[in-house]
C-alpha cells in the first residue's frame, strides 16, 4: 500500500484486519472503508491447487453480512478471462461479525506459459462511500507460474555467469560450464563440482515450500578456491570461503531451471576473520547434455 497523508493510516489497518480472527474483533475508525488488501499482488499458478485468494478487508466489522459485486476491467489486463483464469463468482461476502472476504481465482497452469507476463484488473462495485479516497478499489492480479519443484531439473550441466569471476579471473572469462549432482545424503540438496575453480565442490539448498519464494542457500565455510588462483597471493590460509549472502535472498525457478545467487566471498586465518571480498551475483541455468558439448567444443567451456 503506497499512499501518504491521513489516508496512510487507514490503508495500514487494512492489512492489520488480516490477522483477525471470529474470536477477536477491534473497531479502529467509525468510518466505513472497504478495498483489496493490495493495489497490486502476484499470486502462484500452480498445478494442483484449484484456487488462490485475493483478500477483501473492511475497516470496521459489522453484526449483518455485506455483500458486493466484482468485476473484470479490460483496461490494465492482458491475461484472458476463461483462459488464463477465472473467477468462482463475481460477488463476495464479508459475513456478520468479520472483516475480510477472498475472491476465489482459478489459475489455468496448462494454458500459462513457464515466462508468460499475465495479469488482470478487479474492482469492487459498492457504493462510492465506501471507497476510501486516495485508495480506489481497484487492484492488479499478476499470475506467476510456479511448475512443481524437482531435484532433478538442477542435475546436469549449468552456465555458472559470475559477478566474482568478472571480478577476479586471471582468464578474463567470467562463465563456467559446471557438473551438478543430487546430493546422495542430504535432501534437496545438489552437489556444484569445481563450482569457482577446478578442485572446489560445493553444495547449495533448495527450499520449495512457498511458491512465491522458492529460495536456494548455500551453508557457511565452504571453500571454493585456494586464495593464489584469484588473488595471487594469500590473505589467510589460502582458502577462499562462500556462504549465501545475508543481505540478498537468492532464488530458484523451477519452471526453467536456472537460480539467482547471491554469495558472501570471505578470507579466514585459522577460524578467525582476516577479511570479505565481497558480495556478489550469479547466475546458473541448466542445459542439454547436448548444449553441454557443444559449449565444451565450440567455447571452450
Amino acid at each position: 500500500m503506497k499512499h501518504t497523508f491521513k489516508y496512510i493510516a487507514l490503508a495500514f489497518v487494512a492489512a492489520l484486519l488480516l490477522d483477525s480472527c471470529h474470536e477477536r474483533y477491534v473497531t479502529y475508525s467509525d468510518a466505513e472503508y472497504v478495498m483489496f488488501a493490495d493495489t497490486l499482488e502476484t499470486y502462484p499458478v500452480q498445478k494442483d491447487v484449484e484456487w488462490f485468494s485475493i483478500p477483501v478487508v473492511s475497516t470496521v466489522v459489522k453484526d449483518y453480512d455485506r455483500t458486493f459485486g466484482v468485476e473484470v476491467i479490460d483496461k490494465g489486463s492482458n491475461a484472458i478471462e476463461n483462459l488464463h483464469y477465472r473467477l468462482q463468482s463475481n460477488t463476495i461476502t464479508i459475513k456478520a461479525g468479520e472483516n475480510r472476504a477472498d475472491v476465489l481465482v482459478h489459475g489455468y497452469y496448462d494454458n500459462i506459459g513457464d515466462t508468460d507476463s499475465l495479469g488482470f484488473q478487479l474492482r469492487l462495485v459498492m457504493n462510492d462511500n465506501l471507497e476510501m479516497p486516495l485508495y480506489g478499489k481497484d487492484t492488479k492480479a499478476v499470475l506467476m507460474k510456479s511448475c512443481p519443484f524437482d531435484i532433478n531439473d538442477f542435475t546436469g550441466y549449468c552456465m555458472l555467469t559470475s559477478m566474482f569471476l568478472y571480478n577476479y579471473s586471471v582468464t578474463g572469462s567470467y562463465q563456467r560450464l559446471v557438473k551438478t549432482e543430487k546430493h546422495p545424503a542430504l535432501e534437496n540438496t545438489i552437489i556444484c563440482r569445481n563450482w569457482m575453480n577446478e578442485g572446489y565442490d560445493v553444495t547449495m539448498t533448495f527450499n520449495a515450500e512457498d511458491p512465491m519464494k522458492p529460495l536456494v542457500t548455500m551453508d557457511s565455510d565452504q571453500v571454493m578456491s585456494d586464495e593464489a588462483s584469484f588473488f595471487g597471493t594469500t590473505h589467510g590460509d589460502n582458502k577462499i570461503l562462500v556462504e549465501s549472502s545475508p543481505y540478498y535472498d537468492s532464488y530458484f525457478y523451477p519452471c526453467g531451471s536456472y537460480l539467482y545467487l547471491y554469495i558472501h566471498v570471505y578470507v579466514e586465518n585459522l577460524g578467525e576473520s582476516v577479511g570479505t571480498v565481497g558480495h556478489f551475483y550469479n547466475i546458473m541455468e541448466w542445459v542439454s547434455d547436448e548444449e553441454a558439448e557443444r559449449l565444451r567444443n565450440e567455447e571452450g567451456m
